[in-house]
């Protein structure tokens, strides 16, 4: 009951300030991931928006809640049952200015609290990143910077780097690490997107293993999808992704974040669907 009067206190509180802000949009998103031996179903709800500060300056704000619940279907010994469910509250802020007119710099500070069905303070992470971006010419722009975080499962620091192109007012292209993309709109209701992506997460456990002495459940994968937009009227869009994960891991780790329990899951499909306002 806590868990779930914090949550709502949360969105309440971002509500309340979306009429202040400049651009916004919430979203919902449902996902299903089925693997050889488990299947993963995750529901996303977030709240964005953003705000200009005079020319140069513009803040950034993401409030969101995730839902993972894992089905152990072939596990006929109900091992791990009470690791069927998984919860995320994270919020993301994001300040970028102007150093220059081709020169940007962009900075992210992300408090997450990743839970089974208690929520501590021991549970909340803080991950961030720092970017530079360059404008090389009119269509090509490089990215460089590192961050903190759980693309790999645990959170760890990370490079990122990449590469953008606009290929025409149609046609966008981004090539690097830890995502890639290729973007195409036949007008204004429609874009298509095919991407690459290196992604994961991490889950506190309620209470350690004495067997396996875990303290954290990770998971991590790399997935190439195809994702499709599509404006159905006014400020509303439908957002539908089918794709396959590669390397997927699904891990159990101790305080040291070692390896403790490996689940074998296999690679599987993705397929998602949500519903998007913006403004």
């Amino acid at each position: 009951m806590k868990v779930r009067f914090l949550i709502c206190s949360l969105f309440l509180i971002s509500f309340l300030g979306l009429k202040a802000q400049e651009n916004f949009s919430a979203t919902v998103n449902f996902k299903t991931e089925p693997t050889d031996k488990i299947n993963f179903s995750e529901t996303n709800m977030a709240l964005f928006y953003q705000k200009k500060l005079g020319t140069k300056n513009k803040i950034a704000n993401t409030l969101e809640y995730s839902s993972l619940k894992v089905n152990y279907e072939f596990n006929p010994y109900n091992f791990y049952a009470d690791q069927d469910k998984f919860n995320q509250v994270q919020d993301k802020f994001e300040y970028s200015s102007e150093l220059s007119e081709k020169t940007k710099w962009r900075l992210s500070i992300v408090p997450t609290a990743n839970f089974q069905s208690k929520l501590d303070f021991s549970d909340v992470t803080v991950l961030g990143s720092f970017t530079i971006s360059q404008e090389l010419s009119s269509k090509l722009n490089v990215i460089v910077g590192a961050g903190r975080t759980s693309i790999f499962g645990a959170p760890k620091f990370t490079p990122i780097v990449a590469l953008d192109y606009k290929m025409n007012e149609k046609t966008n292209f981004r090539v690097g690490f830890p995502d890639s993309r290729i973007s195409y709109s036949n007008n204004d209701r429609n874009q298509f997107s095919f991407t690459n992506s290196f992604n994961g997460n991490f889950y506190h456990l309620n209470e350690t293993d004495t067997d396996k002495n875990a303290e954290k459940a990770v998971l991590s994968q790399m997935t190439l999808a195809l994702e499709y937009e599509r404006n159905v009227g006014g400020n509303w869009f439908l957002d539908f992704k089918a794709g396959y994960d590669f390397n997927k891991k699904y891990n159990l780790l101790n305080s040291s974040d070692h390896k403790t329990y490996d689940y074998n899951t296999g690679n599987g499909y993705v397929l998602g669907i949500g519903i998007k306002y913006k403004q």
